[in-house]
């Protein structure tokens, strides 16, 4: 099993005509996503990469039957195209456009309150379900399928969390990259919640950063509901105080939100934290191997 997107998942690409809209489809397409038409507004009745584009979400979703949207759409209209597969009656949303104003996404999430929708991102990566599907940026070559689900705030910590464990032998349920910003559709216990449900899922790895109070949720969590091991690594442990880096949402205020404090409260909850990024497969493995279930999630 997998979460959110398996191989049969039909998706559309809004801003499929666009530059980078055009080649992540495409390379979503090579992959095996089921990539079933595009949205391009005026474009309707011309194709794309061998699919379909409509002027709308809502005549995508009546033609094809898709039920998810990728969006690459600038920042000055995404929030709008996030609302529009929202009321087409999309399941899932994947928002990768970057810079979209925090003003425009509390509108969103707002809208989105009590509708079945649910947006992953923006700013994210998107998500994948190795040999399945991929909806987004990430890079598919370095996933293997398996039973350790991921969950991150980073992109490129994303890809480096699944690298070390598939060469380690190590394969993945899932892999989702929740994105960094401070205003945001899914975070880390709504998708830790899904991964806890999955049968086929052995364990978790999180990765999570500075800023925000997502990570002490996650703890919470993972203290009180989770079944499976975690491991988990916090980025931005060197970055100066007082000074702002990295994405919108790390942001430290009150003293809170600190590298020190969220592996403080992931520790306590139980999970395996990574001192170094370089050390996240280790962690994994020493999660796994505690819980005695290293053999079972090796490559078969």
């Amino acid at each position: 099993m997998a979460i959110l997107l398996n191989k049969n998942t039909k998706v559309i690409v809004q801003g499929i005509t666009g530059s980078h809209g055009n080649f992540h489809a495409s390379q979503m397409l090579s992959y095996g996503t089921k990539v079933v038409g595009g949205v391009t507004p005026g474009k309707s009745g011309q194709e794309t990469l061998g699919v379909p584009i409509f002027d709308t979400v809502l005549e995508a979703k009546r033609v094809t039957k898709a039920t998810v949207s990728c969006i690459f759409v600038p920042p000055a209209f995404a929030a709008d195209a996030i609302l529009e597969a929202a009321d087409a009656g999309m399941d899932l949303v994947v928002c990768i456009t970057e810079g979209i104003p925090v003003i425009d996404m509390m509108r969103v999430n707002s809208y989105l309150a009590g509708k079945k929708t649910k947006l992953i991102g923006p700013n994210c990566p998107g998500l994948i379900t190795p040999d399945e599907a991929k909806v987004g940026i990430l890079p598919g070559m370095i996933h293997k399928k398996g039973k350790i689900g991921v969950v991150s705030r980073s992109g490129t910590l994303t890809y480096e969390a699944v690298n070390q464990l598939s060469i380690r032998g190590i394969g993945q349920s899932s892999a989702v990259g929740i994105g960094g910003d401070p205003i945001k559709g899914l975070g880390f216990v709504d998708i830790l919640e899904l991964f806890n449900k999955d049968k086929d899922t052995l364990a978790v790895v999180l990765i999570g950063e500075i800023g925000g109070s997502g990570e002490e949720d996650a703890a919470e969590y993972i203290k009180t509901k989770m079944k499976k091991p975690v491991a988990a690594f916090i980025g931005g442990a060197t970055a100066p105080e007082g000074k702002r880096m990295g994405h919108a949402g790390a942001i430290i205020m009150g003293g809170k939100g600190t590298a020190e404090g969220k592996k403080k409260v992931l520790r306590d909850a139980g999970v395996f934290v990574a001192e170094t990024p370089d050390k996240i497969g280790d962690a994994l493995v020493e999660a796994i191997k505690k819980a005695g279930i290293y053999e079972e999630c090796l490559i078969k």
